[in-house]
């Protein structure tokens, strides 16, 4: 029965992304947005909307006195590098992946930046609500510095673009159709787990992490097979700040968050190191290619190896 649930999800999964991808661009054209901006922001934010549910559901179990943290920094942590390692090196296989200079510095500075500003609140082992708030203030202005200065055309929309009421919802449709269905993926496979006696601990940090990054794995790989390589890389980069600064902060904003000394200590400079090898490739190969690609790829293997071996 898993599996067949595991297929219905994959089902879900590749049905959601078509419709996502399709309302994505109808609105891009009719709001003269770039492919970049709505991969940045639309797509990121509501590819997310998994860590942040978990990050709530962490948040109001902590207010019960049981405490998730574990949980949410797990998953938040876990989606980055598999955002960056996985869907990105896979997308570099695939295709060429490009974005202008501009773009790399101002959003990779972002991405960087979050990494170090959740990396010294978490110093102590523990992120306050006061910490918590700063995490999420970081982000909230760095969405509004983007909708003031990111949304200009790249070229100019056709006289019958779309992107009205109809291209909203359908956007919408595909969101949900992809967050479920992802969530029906991760439980399928975290049961199916069990069944061959799988540690829990590591279906925490590998399998639900890499489970939460199907929504981001789906639109991005949808993208770039329809020619999108900006909105792919967008989705990418946004949903990783949005992942570094929201799930953790909304939970510490709620009841505060334990953060283990493992994951500051390892998985947090392999989240930078990491970026800073992505971000390299962009600028000094001005973009992923296959080659590049396979290095991603093997850094993630890598990190996968390695948390294997910790169990």
């Amino acid at each position: 029965m898993d599996f067949f649930l595991l297929v219905a999800g994959i089902t879900g999964l590749w049905i959601g992304t078509e419709l996502t991808i399709g309302g994505a661009l109808a609105i891009a054209r009719r709001h003269q947005l770039s492919e970049f901006f709505v991969g940045l922001v639309i797509l990121s934010i509501g590819s997310d909307l998994p860590e942040l549910a978990i990050a709530v559901d962490a948040g109001l179990k902590g207010l019960l006195g049981n405490d998730a943290s574990g949980v949410v920094v797990g998953t938040s942590i876990g989606s980055v590098v598999a955002q960056i390692g996985f869907v990105l090196g896979l997308g570099g296989v695939i295709t060429y992946l490009t974005l202008p200079r501009r773009f790399v510095f101002r959003h990779g500075a972002m991405l960087l930046g979050a990494t170090i500003l959740l990396f010294l609140v978490a110093w102590d082992g523990h992120v306050s609500r006061v910490e918590g708030l700063i995490l999420i203030s970081l982000y909230i202005v760095y969405v509004m510095a983007l909708m003031n200065g990111e949304n200009v055309p790249e070229q100019e929309p056709s006289p019958m673009a779309g992107g009205g009421f109809s291209s909203w919802a359908l956007l919408m449709v595909g969101l949900i159709a992809v967050i479920f269905s992802s969530e029906l993926t991760v439980s399928s496979v975290v049961k199916i787990a069990h069944a061959f006696d799988i540690s829990e601990a590591l279906i925490a940090v590998l399998i639900i992490g890499l489970g939460s990054s199907l929504p981001e794995l789906s639109i991005s790989i949808s993208a770039i097979l329809k020619q999108k390589t900006h909105m792919s890389v967008g989705n990418i980069i946004g949903s990783n700040i949005l992942d570094t600064l929201l799930p953790i902060g909304i939970t510490a904003l709620m009841a505060g968050v334990a953060f283990e000394r493992h994951l500051l200590f390892f998985d947090m400079p392999f989240i930078f190191v990491l970026t800073t090898v992505v971000l390299a490739f962009f600028v000094t190969k001005r973009g992923v290619m296959r080659p590049q690609g396979l290095v991603i790829l093997g850094f993630y293997a890598g990190y996968v190896i390695v948390k294997l071996t910790q169990f």
